[in-house]
């Protein structure tokens, strides 16, 4: 009977709170879901069997594990605005005699109730919409459709786990504020933090340094080694930063508007501000995280957007012609004219036999080894297998050396140079400086020119660091000095010889030709037995779509979800802000009216508050992706996106987008702060 007693006295406070507690249950509700649907379709076995859906799943595991961060991050946060409401309640309770071990009762039964609704609700929602989710991740991939309806339990266990886990970590802190808190303390909570805090310059110029150092080097980074190394540490800066600037600049914004006459002797100002100053410490933090989330959701919806918009350009990136062959020898001499001539013959033999016509023909040889830059030396030393530091990964290069006259014939140029002379070609917008480039520990070579383009070979693209062709007039010799500079090291120099080709015919017939042109090349090489190593590795752009939809559609659609999610919570944070501060705003503003302040004098404060310090999360996540645009921009560069103004112009629709539904989001919730301030009831 006395548990009856409790659960009904823990749903009446939910349904006498019902203002703070539906939004709540509802968020609860939206992450339940969002956290099913991703476990399922990590899972799903429709995606699994389709091509690319390999790819896909496994950006999706990550983000379940995202999920699961940022669901315990998110639910605690909000959870502390109903503690922080409901205080005063538990105070008045303890005071008429009821012990804190019937408290904690209440509250058990308050997150059960809340629990058992969250996971029914959540997970039906969710297994009604996993599989709207499965057809348009199909749809993204370029996949075919079914109609099959399941539901997968892996996925419901690992997300009641997970939640039920989360429930009780909340039952259990908010435990621990209550037991720690004298009944006084907790009818007086809702008046905690009143004494103004003072500005802290000291602070506010530490989140302003840190701020302009993160900016100074994501404008500065130049090549995308560094950008990809140190980009965390950039995260991290700009979190530190942005907190700082919120909590301590914040409130030395306050008083410095407080000492412009001017501005703070009106009367919407006045009040806005004088207000705000009491609670900016607190206020501030809040700030701070709703303009990470936004920064976040901004980055994330317009970086993969943009990769999957760019998915052609990024697939000729690392395919530059539909069929590509890299012959793979042992020593630049196995590279024959006889033996080229006899795969080159296969492959027109083969393009023949479907009436298909070769174009935009690539032919030329290198060869490749990695090395380190330092000053105008290039160190033959394989920084992939031994120990290294983060300066020499940052100068590290992946070095073609190729011949002067392939350069010229596929170019159609005419260069000319002597012996110990080179022509330079850097990639991924980096660049050579010295007059002089030495390999290894003496072939120094002088640089003639620094060449703007040359034939891509889709090396560069699967590369994380820079690449480096030298064209020289004396290739076999070159190769001879190199060979023995690299003999008893663990260097190793690989010749190559890239040849590829486009072809006028349709997916379906380029994967037919890459099938019959790659067993022509394995009966080749096996007639040949076991003379000099010749290796021909094929690839087909047709054949390889499919895993790249996989990778970068993965990406889009996880980087929508998460989008979707962190806004919903930004939300959330920006409607408890406005129903608390209403509330604790409330006794002022009542006096306010009895000393003869309209309801219109009220809504103008209300309005200048909102100007002066809710706008700034949005402005300053502006700052961030403005700052952080050469940096990722960078980072997108490895992933093969090299379209700048494509970049450029997604990033700006989303900023554009997403300000116009922010605007959209403060009217609404301003207007709930204004009813409680004002006196006015809901209609």
């Amino acid at each position: 009977m006395r548990l009856g007693f409790y659960r009904r006295l823990a749903w009446t406070g939910i349904r006498q709170n019902k203002k703070m507690y539906l939004p709540y249950i509802l968020a609860c509700i939206g992450v339940v879901m969002v956290c099913y649907i991703v476990s399922f379709l990590g899972l799903s076995p429709v995606l699994k069997e389709m091509p690319g859906g390999g790819s896909a799943q496994s950006f999706l595991n990550t983000g379940f594990g995202v999920m699961c961060v940022f669901s315990t991050i998110f639910l605690f946060y909000t959870n502390s605005f109903l503690i922080r409401r409901r205080k005063k309640e538990f105070g008045l309770y303890n005071i008429l005699g009821m012990g804190k071990r019937h408290l904690a009762l209440v509250l058990l039964w308050e997150t059960v109730i809340i629990a058992a609704i969250t996971l029914v609700v959540g997970l039906f929602c969710g297994v009604l919409f996993s599989k709207v989710a499965e057809l348009a991740l199909t749809r993204i991939l370029n996949g075919g459709v079914t109609y099959t309806m399941t539901v997968e339990l892996n996925s419901v266990v690992s997300t009641v786990v997970l939640f039920l886990v989360i429930f009780g970590l909340m039952f259990l802190n908010t435990l621990r504020q209550i037991h720690l808190t004298s009944p006084i303390a907790l009818l007086r909570s809702e008046n905690a933090g009143e004494k103004p805090p003072k500005a802290n310059w000291i602070f506010a110029l530490l989140g302003l340094v840190v701020l302009a150092g993160a900016y100074y080097w994501a404008i500065t980074v130049k090549d995308p080694i560094t950008a990809m190394i140190g980009f965390f540490i950039a995260v991290a800066m700009v979190v530190v930063g942005t907190y700082l600037l919120f909590v301590a600049g914040s409130v030395t914004l306050c008083r410095l508007l407080q000492k412009n006459k001017r501005y703070y002797y009106k009367t919407n100002h006045f009040v806005s501000v004088s207000s705000m100053v009491y609670r900016m410490k607190r206020n501030g933090a809040g700030l701070a995280s709703i303009c990470i989330l936004c920064t976040m959701v901004l980055v994330m919806i317009s970086s993969t957007s943009c990769l999957y918009i760019g998915i052609e350009d990024s697939i000729r990136n690392r395919y530059p012609r539909n069929i590509n062959l890299d012959g793979m020898v042992d020593t630049v001499d196995t590279l024959t004219d006889e033996r080229l001539d006899q795969v080159r013959a296969l492959a027109e033999e083969t393009v023949e036999r479907y009436d298909a016509t070769m174009s935009n023909v690539v032919d030329y040889r290198v060869a490749g080894f990695v090395g380190i830059q330092r000053e105008d030396h290039l160190v033959l030393e394989n920084t992939f297998q031994n120990s290294y530091n983060v300066e020499d990964m940052a100068n590290t290069w992946q070095v073609f050396v190729a011949p002067l006259e392939d350069y010229n014939k596929l170019m159609g140029k005419h260069e000319e140079l002597v012996k110990g002379e080179t022509l330079v070609y850097t990639t991924k917008e980096m660049s050579y400086s010295h007059d002089t480039l030495t390999l290894g520990d003496g072939l120094t070579l002088s640089v003639a020119k620094q060449v703007d383009s040359f034939a891509d070979n889709g090396v560069d693209s699967m590369q994380i660091v820079p690449s480096i062709y030298l064209f020289v007039p004396d290739f076999s010799s070159v190769m001879d000095r190199l060979g023995e500079m690299s003999e008893g090291s663990e260097q190793f120099i690989s010749p190559h010889w890239f040849y590829g080709f486009d072809l006028n015919c349709d997916d379906e017939t380029q994967k037919s030709i890459a099938q019959d042109l790659q067993q022509e090349l394995r009966d080749m090489e096996i007639s040949a037995g076991d003379e000099e190593f010749f290796h021909v590795l094929l690839e087909a752009a047709a054949q390889e779509r499919a895993d790249t939809y996989g990778l970068y559609g993965g990406l889009f659609f996880l980087g929508i979800l998460l989008g979707v999610v962190f806004i919903l919570a930004a939300v959330l944070i920006i409607y408890y802000k406005q129903i608390c501060e209403g509330y604790e705003d409330q006794a002022r503003f009542d006096i306010m009216q009895k000393v003869g302040m309209t309801k219109v004098e009220i809504r103008k404060s209300i309005n200048s508050q909102v100007l002066t310090v809710f706008f700034l999360p949005l402005l300053m996540a502006g700052a961030h992706l403005a700052f952080a645009f050469p940096l990722i921009r960078k980072l997108l560069l490895l992933l093969g996106l090299t379209n700048v103004w494509l970049f450029a112009g997604v990033t700006v629709v989303c900023f554009v987008a997403f300000a116009l539904f922010y605007v959209l989001i403060y009217r609404l919730t301003s207007r709930s702060y204004f009813r409680i301030v004002s006196g006015m009831r809901e209609e």
